[in-house]
């Protein structure tokens, strides 16, 4: 009991940045409505994706092979959302940086 407590205060503690890295801009001069290049990189993206996956991807798998109660099931689930909007987000950021315009415009 005491480790699931630890887990969803993890979970919990994590989810500002979880926000964070989901809504992030991909490119942050198209955000601002200019067709530019953004040659910072996905960096901005993925400095609060790449722990945000880990967490909320190991909290995914704990919470499902727990299955004692629905509630740790629903959680597993909201995990996995999380998980995937965040990794939705850091992937596009990382396709877009290493696009072939891209390469070009900011080497």
């Amino acid at each position: 009991m005491h480790r699931m407590m630890v887990l969803y205060l993890a979970l919990i503690a994590a989810l500002p940045f979880a926000v964070l890295a989901a809504i992030l801009p991909v490119n942050s001069y198209r955000a601002q409505g200019n067709e530019a290049l953004d040659c910072d990189g996905p960096m901005s993206v993925l400095i609060f994706a790449l722990p945000v996956l880990l967490i909320y991807g190991a909290g995914a798998i704990q919470l499902y092979r727990v299955r004692r109660r629905r509630f740790h099931l629903a959680a597993a689930l909201c995990c996995l959302l999380v998980f995937c909007a965040v990794g939705w987000n850091s992937a596009t950021a990382s396709l877009e940086s290493y696009g072939d315009a891209s390469i070009e415009a900011c080497s």
